[in-house]
């Protein structure tokens, strides 16, 4: 049974409502996505900072896109609706003027979040799209920016402060070109307010946390470094924003007017006059944190008000494990075949697991973690079509993301789901997202996969296990089966060349 709930954000910048479909059955596997997604440039805070009120146009502007996406919501039967605002309406002196007219012109009652409530719904996203554990989740909005410092995933400070990009941007950097001495207080300024009243975060990178980030300004200069660097992109889940990269986007922002900024490659229009600000929150923060890097997440405080039903009754409501669960929730999304995925990957593990015991490769944990993901999704490309599933599914998993796993991580599964079937392995036009030897574990896992896969050509798990020792430079890989398996041992035949490219040793197979 197919749910759908509707959250719609009513942030001091813009609006965005998003529906979220997921599968309520217990019975079935679980999985959800997003499904629809609408966003506009309200800038329902524009005016706030000198003034404490909502002003006229801006609240105009609000009303008529909550008419539509009530609108929206009523064409398309969707009854689950959830409208939360944040810091512009949450502060201003006539909120209750703007709740009445939202009441009246779309039929919404818009729950106005506390402080306490927003910033746990950016932890929420933060900690269950990321594996941060211990550390800081940074959601910065357009009218305030929340810190949660996380112990054992768990939320153990929080703190929300008056400091989101259409605040910054009006007191500190209201001119078109900022001068450094406008840029130097809003640095000082930020300073100020996380010394006083977050005297945890100072040094707590230096002290092995890290931070992960959410919010429309993370994204958006995330995607600007990525093509700074002239990275292949596919999204920004996973990206480690660096401190150095982020230094050179504030001094390219900083030196260009307003207007200018716009134009940076990364940067959405609508957003380009408040990134410089932005930016210098962003930078202040890791500063005083003493962190190198940031790890930022697609996911919004939407998806944080959305884990709130869909892991409920969970206090808190996080997912178990997020590598893990973000992989099945991919595969089930796409109605891979679990029974045949998961015999797939238990063979292919047990193949490798065996060729590190034999001293053939050095087993590390992130590499069976990178073949147990492509296992599980290899497959998930046949919901385009059967021809070339292969390349379909490394399309799908490199444009859905896979939360909790790094760019270079995302990369490397699409890149052995891709060659389960065919073709020579490698890093293609995804190698500038890699490291020093990563040719070499795609070649490997590929190997592995593809043979697994051979093995259980059949779909019927014939083969239960797949024993490999490796003796004097020839892999000799006996199957133990409940009935002579012809198919498989062909087919386990044929990979041998893959094999021996990849281990430097002769493949043997007997059942």
């Amino acid at each position: 049974m197919e749910r759908r709930q509707a959250v719609i954000d009513l942030g001091s910048n813009s609006f965005r409502l998003v529906v979220f479909t997921w599968e309520a059955d217990p019975d079935r596997p679980r999985w959800w996505k997003r499904t629809d997604e609408i966003h506009e440039g309200v800038r329902i805070g524009e005016g706030l900072e000198k003034t404490g009120a909502l002003q006229r146009e801006p609240m105009e502007r609000a009303l008529r896109t909550l008419e539509l996406y009530a609108h929206f919501c009523a064409s398309t039967g969707i009854d689950d609706v959830r409208p939360v605002a944040t810091s512009a309406i949450r502060d201003a002196t006539n909120q209750a003027d703007f709740l009445t007219l939202a009441k009246h012109r779309s039929g919404l009652d818009v729950e106005v979040l506390p402080k306490e409530a927003e910033a746990r719904y950016g932890y929420l996203a933060a900690v269950n799209t990321t594996t941060l554990a211990d550390g800081v989740a940074l959601d910065l909005g357009g009218g305030s920016m929340q810190l949660t410092r996380c112990a054992g995933r768990l939320p153990a400070d929080t703190g929300s402060w008056p400091l989101g990009a259409v605040r910054m941007t009006e007191r500190f950097l209201p001119d078109k070109r900022a001068s450094k001495k406008q840029v130097k207080a809003l640095r000082a300024h930020v300073r100020e307010e996380l010394e006083r009243d977050a005297p945890w975060l100072a040094g707590a990178g230096r002290l092995g946390g890290r931070i992960a980030g959410i919010g429309g300004t993370v994204r958006n200069l995330a995607a600007a470094a990525q093509s700074a660097a002239k990275l292949p992109s596919y999204g920004v889940q996973g990206f480690a924003l660096e401190r150095a990269a982020l230094d050179d986007l504030v001094t390219e922002l900083a030196d260009l007017p307003a207007p200018e900024r716009r134009k940076v490659p990364g940067i959405k229009y609508e957003r380009g006059d408040l990134i410089l600000a932005g930016a210098l929150v962003v930078q202040t923060i890791m500063d005083v944190g003493g962190f190198g890097a940031l790890e930022v997440t697609e996911a919004g405080l939407r998806e944080g008000v959305f884990f709130s039903t869909l892991l409920a009754p969970a206090e808190p409501p996080l997912f178990e494990d997020v590598r893990r669960d973000g992989v099945r929730n991919l595969a089930a999304a796409y109605e891979a075949d679990f029974a045949h995925v998961e015999h797939v990957a238990a063979l292919a593990l047990e193949m490798f697991d065996a060729l590190a015991a034999a001293g053939v490769h050095d087993g590390r944990p992130e590499e069976r973690d990178l073949l147990w993901a492509a296992a599980i999704l290899h497959d998930i490309g046949t919901a385009i079509d059967y021809d070339d599933h292969h390349k379909h599914s490394r399309y799908l998993i490199l444009n859905a993301g896979l939360p909790g796993f790094s760019v270079r991580e995302t990369a490397l599964i699409a890149q052995i789901a891709r060659y389960h079937r065919k073709g020579t392995p490698s890093l293609g036009e995804l190698a500038p997202l890699t490291a020093k030897g990563d040719d070499a574990l795609v070649a490997r896992c590929s190997a592995v996969l593809r043979l697994a896969e051979q093995l259980e050509r059949a779909r019927d798990r014939a083969v239960s296990s797949a024993s490999l020792k490796v003796e004097n430079g020839v892999a000799r890989l006996h199957l133990k089966a409940r009935e002579d398996v012809p198919l498989a041992r062909w087919a386990a035949e044929r990979e041998g060349d893959v094999f021996e490219k990849a281990f430097g040793k002769r493949l043997e197979v007997t059942a």
